[in-house]
């Protein structure tokens, strides 16, 4: 029986996909094998020896010491696009909102109630609450993942014309994407053309700030700037010197904050992105798909500290190896098995920065004096029989 441990409440529709006979799954577990985890931080937690993997219900996993579970092999997961049609409604509304004054529009009109005249007031106080449409205007996505790609489509569907930039866009996020997205060589080429931008990419030390005084020079006078995506990636100051210019007509973001709220020209949304039934239940689903087939199969799906690796069983064991991304790791762990006279099945490596997987199937019985010596490799953090 594997133990599943609850951080927060997850839904149903995640957690019913255990098998019972297989999985104890609960927030009062204790060894948990997994975990399955919101928004709680984990950073102050120790790990006991039989964690093997964390699953985040969200694709942000800035409350999870990814770095620390790595080394002690213990693989973290996400659940990218599993909330991306929430975000992607969002952003829309963003767009709207960033186009006219609607939440400001909402809140006058709020304040005619015992006015005489009501309708004559609304005709004649209306013109502050006008702004542009849509349709025709270019919008600059930063960004061109699942959610990226989809408020891409989504735009094009206005009648926008969409313009795109992601460095590191996948194969599968290529085929999504709608023909009429056209391509940007540059986050600048965005920024130059774009009356409207929307941000959709990860917190990192490389983005961080990343619209800021001297990107916001860059871009058409009057741009309207979307974040839905982390608060981090817009310097709030340099933002509201350039809303006072004019360089910026709206910021619209869904991180409040002591320096965002109240601030005229910038709408703030209260973390809402993902926040609909149908995304928490899409993500509970895939995360539990994916600690499923880590456990009983070894695959990797989706995880941020160590390469997604995939083999179909060609044996009746299964090795799976973490491991540092070093040379010689591969022709020491073919060596015990030769020197143990194990035959080899199926075998697959991937590596990512400084981790790596390494799968390998056998119709061999598996010793505790071969587990032992695959142990004792140089590098190998973990070793698990299937």
């Amino acid at each position: 029986m594997k133990n599943i441990k609850l951080l927060n409440k997850i839904s149903k529709y995640g957690t019913e996909k255990f098998d019972t006979s297989k999985y104890n799954v609960s927030e009062a577990v204790e060894n948990p094998d997994a975990i399955m985890v919101r928004s709680a931080s984990m950073h102050d937690m120790e790990f006991g020896k039989e964690l093997l993997a964390v699953a985040r219900c969200g694709a942000g996993v800035n409350n999870i010491p990814c770095d620390k579970c790595a080394e002690q092999g213990i693989v973290v997961f996400n659940t990218p696009g599993a909330n991306a049609n929430g975000v992607k409604e969002l952003a829309i509304a963003s767009l709207l909102m960033a186009s006219r004054d609607i939440v400001g529009g909402i809140e006058w009109a709020k304040s005619l109630e015992g006015t005489e005249d009501i309708a004559k007031a609304v005709e004649k106080g209306k013109s502050a609450f006008v702004g542009p449409e849509l349709k025709g205007k270019t919008l600059g996505i930063i960004g061109l993942g699942a959610i990226g790609g989809m408020v891409a489509n989504a735009a094009l569907a206005l009648g926008m014309n969409v313009l795109g930039c992601d460095p590191y866009m996948t194969v599968d996020a290529a085929w999504r994407l709608d023909v009429n997205v056209k391509k940007a060589e540059t986050f600048e080429d965005v920024y130059a053309a774009s009356d409207y931008i929307s941000i959709h990419v990860p917190a990192t030390p490389q983005t961080k700030g990343m619209i800021n005084a001297d990107t916001l020079a860059l871009m058409k006078d009057g741009v309207r700037i979307i974040n839905l995506s982390r608060a981090d990636l817009v310097n709030v100051a340099d933002m509201k010197a350039a809303l006072e210019s004019g360089k910026v007509a709206r910021y619209v973001t869904d991180f409040p904050n002591n320096e965002t709220v109240g601030v005229k020209g910038i709408v703030t949304t209260p973390h809402l992105g993902a926040s609909t039934p149908e995304s928490e239940d899409n993500c509970a689903v895939m995360a539990a798909e994916e600690l499923i087939d880590f456990i009983e199969n070894g695959n990797i799906r989706h995880s941020v500290n160590y390469p997604d690796t995939v083999l179909p069983k060609t044996g009746t064991k299964r090795i799976v190896v973490l491991h540092e991304n070093i040379p010689n790791v591969l022709t020491n762990l073919s060596g015990v098995f030769g020197s143990d006279g194990i035959n080899i099945e199926g075998m697959i490596n991937r590596s990512k920065n400084t981790k790596a997987c390494t799968l390998i199937d056998t119709n061999s019985d598996i010793t505790e004096k071969m587990i032992s010596d695959i142990a004792a490799v140089e590098g190998v953090i973990r070793v698990r029989v299937i």
